[in-house]
């Protein structure tokens, strides 16, 4: 079965296109790297850690889950509750938009079908907005 034949959001499918464990944390990297690189991510990277790597786990571990893998992040840290956890940060369209940018162009550079990227991109709007929402500046 062609990755473009799976159907993403069923069972481990889009954990799978996003090539496991592996892929993601492929990912996660190209994410951090695009938020230590653009301008225009200066202030949700401003939000983090200067070392990432409990970021980078914490993210790779959430996606992991988010995408129908391994639950990782709750094995290791317990629930989540993305609104209430980011409720200690201003973030309005603007934080969203950097946020959003740097995991498009991490996407973008992954080995993924056109379809699953496409698809990443969608999924990951729902919490990013979530968060904006719950915690929103641009009132």
């Amino acid at each position: 079965m062609q990755m473009n034949e799976y159907r993403y959001g069923n069972g481990m499918n889009s954990y799978r296109a996003a090539g496991e464990l592996t892929g993601i944390t492929n990912l996660v990297d190209a994410f951090y790297s695009n938020m230590d690189d653009f301008p225009e991510a200066s202030v949700i990277r401003n939000m983090h850690p200067e070392d990432l790597t409990e970021s980078r786990k914490k993210l790779t571990f959430f996606l992991c889950g988010l995408l129908g893998g391994p639950r990782l992040y709750i094995e290791h840290y317990g629930g989540v509750n993305l609104p209430d956890f980011h409720r200690q940060f201003p973030i309005g369209n603007d934080e969203r938009d950097a946020w959003m940018l740097c995991m498009q162009r991490a996407i973008s550079v992954q080995p993924y079908e056109a379809s699953f990227k496409e698809y990443l991109l969608a999924r990951l709007w729902i919490p990013a907005e979530r968060i904006r929402l719950f915690n929103s500046t641009d009132i």
